[in-house]
């Protein structure tokens, strides 16, 4: 008696497919298979990550809970890295504290707030700079090993540099879209800092309770909101801690709101009213940077469209015609 997997061989075998031909599309309808099954299984774990959020929501049990939470005890290996790290970023280290505050500064702007986080960097830029040379030494196609040994050494510094200079880049756009998630959820949470104020709560509480309500919806804004309140609460006085703020965030919007608070704090004028209009002005910037990226989709589309789908439209409606065309004058001009 035949077995599915017989029956679907003879069936693929009538098709004109070799032995290998199955073999390959046997691999590829299983690794299909489990491809989509990790992916359910991801989707699945995630949306009951994001059920377990909203009912610990609505239970209200992560009230009071701070977004600058410490991480629990790592493992023995995490740490012997990162003290090895450290221990490479201290070989680098600025001398002067101006430098390393400017160093500093960036690595706050993208969320990394930990005292050692400076010397991990530096760290880790030493640790590629020499690894990826060596990489290229051991693992360069035979091509490469022929070359003259000033195209080795040009290389080499090449590597160094790209593994030298690249967390540089990564953390510049790891800043630039930490700012975008902040740039997207301030209008929100202004509008909410607004209701709070014109409820009577105070400037402490409502930036509090902001923070506690933009959990799930912008887990950036939270935790920022999360650290003032904790600066508030150790004994720094308001414009200290809002000026903090302006500081862990490299946007112009997050200056300015923190220049309207500490104006109204210092004259003592409506909280809520200068909020109200800052929250206005910030939607028109966010609905007009919008339309912007809206007219920059047509630019953008312009060089696809010549390169890509143009000449498969070309050769699509004109090929058959070439084709016919050159079937009939081959012919005539090969019997002159």
């Amino acid at each position: 008696m035949d077995t599915p997997l017989t029956e679907l061989r003879q069936f693929v075998f009538s098709l004109g497919l070799s032995s290998s031909q199955f073999s390959f599309v046997i691999a590829s309808v299983v690794g299909a298979t489990v491809l989509l099954c990790v992916a359910g299984f991801y989707s699945v774990l995630n949306s009951r990550r994001a059920l377990q959020a909203v009912r610990r929501k609505v239970e209200g049990s992560w009230e009071g809970a701070g977004a600058a939470e410490m991480p629990g005890s790592t493992s023995p290996v995490k740490e012997g890295v990162f003290q090895s790290l450290t221990f490479l970023g201290q070989l680098t280290k600025p001398r002067r504290e101006e430098d390393l505050s400017r160093i500093r500064k960036p690595l706050l702007q993208a969320g990394y707030r930990s005292a050692d986080a400076p010397m991990l960097f530096l760290g880790i830029k030493l640790l590629l700079a020499v690894v990826l040379p060596v990489c290229y030494v051991f693992l360069r196609p035979p091509s490469l090993s022929t070359l003259p040994a000033s195209y080795t050494m040009f290389f080499l510094i090449f590597t160094a540099l790209i593994g030298f200079y690249a967390p540089d880049i990564w953390l510049r756009l790891h800043v630039r879209r930490r700012s975008r998630q902040i740039f997207e959820g301030l209008p929100d949470a202004l509008d909410l800092m607004v209701v709070c104020v014109e409820a009577g709560l105070g400037l402490e509480a409502a930036i509090q309770r902001v923070g506690q309500e933009l959990k799930l919806t912008h887990k950036v804004l939270h935790e920022e909101f999360a650290l003032v309140g904790f600066g508030l609460r150790a004994g720094q006085t308001r414009q200290v801690a809002l000026r903090d703020l302006s500081l862990r965030i490299a946007l112009e919007e997050v200056k300015s709101f923190v220049a309207v608070l500490i104006q109204t704090d210092r004259f003592g004028t409506s909280v809520a009213q200068a909020l109200r209009v800052h929250a206005d002005a910030m939607r028109l910037k966010r609905r007009q940077k919008a339309e912007e990226l809206a007219m920059k989709i047509p630019v953008k589309l312009l060089f696809p469209l010549i390169f890509f789908i143009l000449p498969s439209l070309f050769v699509v409606m004109v090929g058959p015609a070439a084709i016919q065309v050159f079937r009939r004058l081959l012919p005539m001009m090969t019997s002159r």
